[in-house]
């Protein structure tokens, strides 16, 4: 309810939504690499 007054509260929300966009970016990279490697070991 406090966020709907202020501007704190839109500020926090891009945040949050910008670090969930780097992690899930994280995330992508993370398995691209691990199947890079997993093909890499099983050859």
């Amino acid at each position: 309810m406090a966020s709907t007054f202020s501007k704190r509260g839109d500020e926090a929300a891009r945040t949050n939504e910008a670090e969930i966009d780097k992690l899930h970016s994280k995330i992508g990279q993370l398995v691209v690499e691990r199947d890079f490697l997993k093909r890499a070991w099983d050859r």
